[in-house]
């Protein structure tokens, strides 16, 4: 806790006052503030300040965040202030935190996944259309290697450039200028702000899987702070908990990050949690795609004491079923070595080198 801060309330009771950290962008904030709300209406005691703070992602909008080589480009300003006790806890995008953290952090809460998916927001003078029928050379903004490694494949006729900047840079920059057709944003992002009706069309797995963790938020906390981990944990959601720790223990072995092309896809269905994933090539001309699954139907004739101290590629989720979480994790690895055994590295290695000489 910062000082454990307090506060004199009218009756003489002390309330306690929590910091939580976040971006400074308007999706974030919208982000941090539900999360603020929820912990409101469980701690009706507590007193919270938000804090926000600009990244380094934030600041450096002319270079492809795949070119930019930093591993926690929204994220470590914001550890920064959380391991000098400015803060308490930080609210993030999943997909924006490296599957290893710095040593003393965890993600103590992972909220109920907002849909992951990707979305299609056309420019106004192609509204109706599809992906498909955009005339030939349109040109597509995405900041992704990801989506754009499989949407070249699945629309050879459409061209690809970076946008960088947060939404509001982004959909203004489509919608002012006659730079793009159409870009390819996160569904949940879209969703969170209100501009629902923006989005023209929703990417299924078959034309584009999603980035892990993609759509869930994460609270970041210092490990050793029991009671705000406590806290925050009444937040997590089992199965994105479990969905999320498969796809980041995926991604962990592989060994990949902005700079390469991987997606997931997790679904949840009668107590069995399968994971699909694949890696590209930057023109998505060369892939691998498989699907595995496990149980995660938890024995609760052996629920097992939980050691809070373990995290599993980062999350802490003491009220989860240790053996359960182990099971999602192994098949997060285990999917990663049967795409590693048939060539998922080589594809890899290509891909990290060809954006590295761009």
């Amino acid at each position: 806790m910062s000082e454990e801060a307090g506060s004199q309330e009218g009756n003489g009771k002390v309330s306690r006052v929590i910091r939580i950290g976040t971006r400074k962008s308007q999706l974030a904030r919208i982000q941090t503030d539900s999360v603020a709300d929820k912990l409101k209406e469980l701690y009706p005691d507590i007193h919270l300040e938000i804090v926000a703070m600009s990244t380094t992602g934030d600041k450096i909008l002319d270079t492809a965040l795949s070119k930019i080589g930093e591993k926690s480009l929204f994220t470590k300003e914001l550890e920064n202030a959380l391991d000098r006790n400015e803060v308490d806890l930080v609210v993030h995008s999943l997909k924006d935190l490296p599957t290893a953290l710095p040593p003393g952090f965890t993600i103590g809460a992972v909220l109920k996944r907002e849909s992951p998916y990707d979305a299609v927001v056309l420019h106004p003078k192609n509204v109706g259309k599809t992906l498909d029928s955009l005339p030939e050379n349109s040109v597509i903004g995405t900041s992704s290697l990801r989506r754009a490694a499989q949407l070249k494949k699945r629309f050879p006729h459409l061209e690809f450039k970076d946008i960088r900047g947060n939404l509001n840079t982004r959909l203004k920059k489509l919608d002012e200028k006659e730079d793009f057709a159409a870009i390819i944003l996160a569904a949940a992002g879209l969703k969170r702000m209100g501009w629902e009706n923006r989005i023209s069309q929703i990417l299924e797995p078959e034309d584009c899987m999603y980035a892990v963790g993609q759509g869930a938020l994460a609270i970041e906390v210092r490990a050793r702070d029991a009671d705000i981990l406590e806290m925050v944990s009444v937040l997590h959601d089992n199965d994105t908990v479990l969905r999320c720790i498969a796809e980041r223990a995926f991604l962990k072995h592989l060994e990949g990050g902005c700079s390469v092309p991987v997606a997931v896809h997790t679904e949840v269905k009668d107590s069995q949690l399968y994971l699909t994933g694949a890696v590209y090539s930057l023109d998505g001309s060369d892939s691998l795609k498989e699907t595995m699954q496990t149980s995660i139907a938890a024995d609760n004739k052996n629920l097992e004491e939980v050691d809070e101290r373990v995290q599993r590629v980062g999350v802490t989720a003491h009220k989860i079923s240790g053996e359960v979480q182990d099971r999602a994790e192994r098949l997060g690895v285990d999917l990663a070595n049967l795409l590693l055994s048939k060539g998922a590295k080589e594809i890899l290695t290509v891909a990290r080198q060809l954006n590295d000489s761009r």
